[in-house]
Formats: C-alpha cells, sequence, structure tokens
C-alpha cells in the first residue's frame, strides 16, 4: 500500500481503574480526620473562639491546600503525559512507514524494537498487536492493558491513554493506532496494527506524595497558628469580660462605688461604659433610698420617743380615771372606756415603733441567761392566762436547756401564742423539742399550730413583713402589724429561723429554731453555748 501513515492527538480513558484519586475524597478523609483530633468542648467562650479559629484556618488551608494540589498534580502529569505520548507518536510514526499491510510477527518484533529504541527510558515497556499476533520489548505487559483501551483504541484513530495500578506501582498505558492514507484528501483508515507503550509513574507519583506531605505541614502549620491567634483573640475579649463580671459579683455584694476602665471604642468598651452608668445610677438611686430610710426610721424613732411621755401622762390619767369609774354615770363610763382602750393600744404601737427603730439602728443586743426552755413556756403561757387555752408537748423538766434572752424569748413566745389564739381556732397547740442537725449542733424547735382557716397563699411570703396584716382570710386585727415582724427580729437576733407554712388539715402553723450548741465531747448531753 502507498501512502502516509500518522497518528493523531491523544484521548484519555475514563473508565476503569486510575491511579490518580478523585481530590474530594482525600479532602474529606484528610479533613475528617483533622477534626477528628480536635476537641469541642464548646461552653466557655475562649473555646468558642479557639474552635472557630481552627475550623476557619483548616477550612482555608484545606482549600488552598486543594486547588494548589490539584494544579500542582494536573502540572506535573500533564507534563510527564504530554512528553510521552509525543516522543511515542514521533517513534511510532517513524516505523510505521516500514510496516506492510499484513505483517508477520518478525515485522512486529522489528517495529517494538524500533520504538523501544527511540523511547530508552527505565522501566518502559513497547507492545504491538495485528489481529492474533503479538510482539512485545523486555517483557509482556498485555495485562496492564485494558479492556476498555483495547476497545477505544480500535475505534479511534488517535492515541488513547489510561492510568493504572497494577502490583501497588501506578502505570500509564498509552495505545496508538497505526492508519495510512490511499492518498492526497483521502482519510486515513486503521491498518490494524496497535502499539502500546506502558510507562512506569514511580517518579510523578513520588512528586504527588510530596505535595500532600507539604500540605499537611502547612495545614498543621496554620492549625498552630490559628490557636495563638485565637488565644490571643479570646485573651483580649474575655479580658474586660472577666472584669465585668468581677464588677457585677461586688456590685451584688453591696459595693456600688465599683467601676470599669474603659479602653478602645469598640462594643465591649461601650458595654464597660453602660456599665458604668449604670452602677453610677444605681449608686444614686441607693443612696437616695438610704437617705429616706434613714430620714424614715429617725422619724419614727423621734415621734416615738416624743408621744412616749404625753402618753405615760395619758396613761396614768386613765388609770385614776378607771378606779374612779364605777361613780360616772353610763354615757362618761363608755367614753372613759374608749379612751382608756385607745391610750392603751396607742402605747403598745409606740412601744413596737421604738423597738422596731432599735433594731434599724443596731442597737438592739442580747441579755442571755441559761434557762429550762420547757418551764419557761409553762411561765409565759401561765403569766397571761393562757394555760388553759393553749395544748403542750413539752420535754420533762430540765431536759432542754438554751441560753438566751429571756426578755425576747417571750415576747416571741406571746407573739406567736397570742396570733393563734386571736385569728386561729382552738385547739391551739405548742410543742417543744430538739432537732439535730451534726453531732456538735442542734436546734430547739418550738412549734404553734391552730386550728383556724389558715394563711391565704399569696400572703405567707409577707407575713413577717412590718405592717402587713392578712385581712383576707383572718379577722380584722386591732394590733399595728408589727408583731410578727419584731417576733421575727429577736429570732434572727439569736441566730435563729422562722417560718410560716398551712397545715393539710387546716390551720397554721408557726415554727422557730433556736441553735443549740453542743461540743463533740458532750454529744447527747443537753449542755449548751451561747447564742450565734
Amino acid at each position: 500500500m502507498s501512502g502516509r501513515t500518522s497518528v493523531r492527538a491523544g484521548r484519555r480513558v475514563r473508565e476503569g481503574e486510575t491511579v490518580a484519586a478523585v481530590q474530594g475524597p482525600r479532602a474529606a478523609r484528610f479533613s475528617r480526620a483533622i477534626l477528628a483530633k480536635v476537641p469541642l468542648p464548646l461552653r466557655g467562650l475562649r473555646s468558642r473562639l479557639v474552635v472557630a479559629f481552627v475550623l476557619v484556618a483548616m477550612t482555608s488551608a484545606l482549600s488552598t491546600g486543594a486547588v494548589a494540589f490539584r494544579e500542582a498534580r494536573t502540572g506535573v502529569l500533564q507534563q510527564s503525559q504530554d512528553s510521552v505520548i509525543r516522543q511515542f507518536r514521533t517513534s511510532v510514526n517513524a516505523v510505521a512507514a516500514q510496516l506492510p499491510p499484513a505483517p508477520s510477527q518478525v515485522h512486529l518484533q522489528k517495529a517494538v524494537t524500533q520504538v523501544l529504541q527511540a523511547n530508552p527510558s527505565e522501566g518502559r515497556r513497547v507492545l504491538a498487536t495485528h489481529g492474533d499476533l503479538r510482539a512485545y520489548a523486555v517483557s509482556a505487559d498485555f495485562d496492564k492493558i485494558s479492556p476498555q483501551l483495547r476497545r477505544s483504541v480500535q475505534t479511534h484513530r488517535a492515541a488513547v491513554f489510561q492510568r493504572v495500578n497494577a502490583d501497588g506501582h501506578p502505570y500509564l498505558v498509552v495505545g496508538m493506532p497505526v492508519t495510512y492514507t490511499s492518498g492526497e484528501g483521502t482519510e486515513s483508515r486503521l491498518s490494524g496494527t496497535v502499539m502500546y507503550l506502558v510507562v512506569p509513574q514511580n517518579t510523578e507519583q513520588a512528586y504527588v506524595e510530596a505535595i500532600v506531605g507539604a500540605i499537611k505541614q502547612a495545614t498543621l502549620v496554620a492549625l498552630g497558628l490559628a490557636v495563638v491567634l485565637a488565644l490571643l483573640a479570646a485573651r483580649g475579649v474575655l479580658r474586660p469580660v472577666r472584669a465585668l463580671r468581677r464588677a457585677t459579683r461586688r456590685m451584688a455584694e453591696g459595693h456600688l462605688d465599683v467601676r470599669l476602665v474603659v479602653n478602645g471604642s469598640d462594643e465591649l468598651a461601650d458595654l464597660s461604659r453602660s456599665f458604668n452608668h449604670t452602677a453610677a445610677a444605681l449608686e444614686d438611686s441607693v443612696a437616695e433610698l438610704r437617705r429616706l430610710e434613714a430620714q424614715a426610721r429617725r422619724f419614727v424613732a423621734d415621734v416615738s420617743h416624743e408621744l412616749r411621755t404625753p402618753l405615760a401622762a395619758m396613761s396614768a390619767v386613765t388609770d385614776v380615771l378607771d378606779a374612779n369609774a364605777r361613780d360616772l354615770n353610763r354615757d362618761t363610763g363608755e367614753a372613759l372606756r374608749l379612751i382608756s382602750e385607745g391610750t392603751s393600744r396607742l402605747s403598745v404601737l409606740v412601744n413596737d415603733l421604738m423597738e422596731i427603730s432599735r433594731f434599724d439602728a443596731g442597737a438592739a443586743e442580747l441579755s442571755l441567761d441559761e434557762i429550762d426552755l420547757a418551764e419557761f413556756v409553762q411561765h409565759t403561757l401561765a403569766g397571761r392566762g393562757w394555760q388553759g387555752q393553749v395544748e403542750t408537748h413539752l420535754p420533762p423538766p430540765g431536759a432542754l436547756r438554751a441560753r438566751v434572752d429571756p426578755r425576747r424569748l417571750d415576747v416571741v413566745m406571746a407573739n406567736l401564742v397570742g396570733n393563734a389564739l386571736r385569728h386561729g381556732a382552738p385547739p391551739v397547740r405548742l410543742t417543744l423539742g430538739v432537732r439535730e442537725e451534726r453531732p456538735d449542733v442542734a436546734w430547739a424547735v418550738i412549734e404553734v399550730t391552730d386550728s383556724g382557716p389558715g394563711i391565704a397563699e399569696e400572703a405567707l411570703p409577707h407575713i413577717f413583713e412590718r405592717f402587713y396584716k392578712a385581712s383576707t382570710t383572718r379577722t380584722r386585727s386591732e394590733s399595728s402589724g408589727l408583731g410578727l415582724a419584731i417576733t421575727a427580729e429577736n429570732v434572727y437576733l439569736h441566730g435563729g429561723r422562722i417560718s410560716a407554712a398551712n397545715l393539710p388539715g387546716g390551720g397554721a402553723m408557726f415554727t422557730v429554731e433556736l441553735p443549740l450548741h453542743r461540743a463533740p465531747a458532750a454529744a447527747g448531753h443537753d449542755s449548751t453555748a451561747g447564742a450565734r
């Protein structure tokens, strides 16, 4: 045949196994490996900043590394591939003119040898096929030629290449059909002879692995820098936040003069300025409230003190008039009774106000004495004529002794029992006992209960407030509303506790707990120390 043989530009076969894995899965596996090593305790602001910086740095490093890897890998493989195909095409074109249309085994072997000599690089293999004829140089690596490459090279007039893995090593396999033409202007036809070149890609693979290693190192460096920057940023952000937290705690403890040092003009600086303005306004408001409260207390104390002298004179006059009330007519006697009762109530109110003012001024003190609590309770009830009206459950005489202020404890008992008798319903019960808290500490527990309607739920939180009267559930009282407030203050002065609650079956229960300090060596005995 006459004519001209030629080989057209190469075309890549995409089916089958290739040496270059898709970059997406590789990057995803690398990202998951990095993320698996990063702890995520997202509880504090510092941790969130560190994690955010690391994620941003990792994302930036991976995306940059992926682009760099793709471009570098493409450049390395494309350059190697183009060089191999160009050289192989030239050598095949050189021997194609000498091949007959129906070459023999000798012709194929000679062509293979010439092509291999034109492609002298180490490790390269040249193979040729024509129908059932096979020829090769160095070794018969026909197993590296995939069926997809064979089919593709038989139907195309251009060079076809494919990357394969064999025995753990990458190879570039190029198939080039030999074509011929009958004359000028005629279309080339396939001769049936195909030349194959198998080129090891170990050097290119080493370049790719080096690129991956460099990207890993760069990513680790970027993550380290991100952690350092995150810690520095967290430190800068958390410093004013911590200062604000400390200032808030000091303000909660009552130090209203606390202020923050304002640096900069960012959002945290604005927050610090707002805190300072709030603290200043709160300090002014509290100072004004304290001033008004002090004025009110002083006014109450002054008024109470000023009223005591005329009240004493009025009480003396009413006592004299009460002694002669039998000699007066009915209308005058009734008027005298009203005056006497009003003077008595006014005297009680003034005394209560004086007592409250002493508590407010911090002038109330305890005059402690060791007493038998059971005997003291009986004397309190007997002194007011309540023995027949109150059921008592007391320990044996001498079993429970404590150091208390008898006068103030008498006020506590009188107010609680009197409150139950006036506002509750019989039977009224008084129980005295001991509650162990620790081997060296116990509490004397006094409970006063009645069988009345109880205390309204909305009134329970306010029952010990001054001038508060639970008038919605109890009969309207002629008292001042200071009795339970004074009771609570006396209990607190002893270091005790007081509470009010409703009984499940109806009625109110007031509980007073007074501390009994016991030495560990005397556990189980009733010796007591001073009030706390």
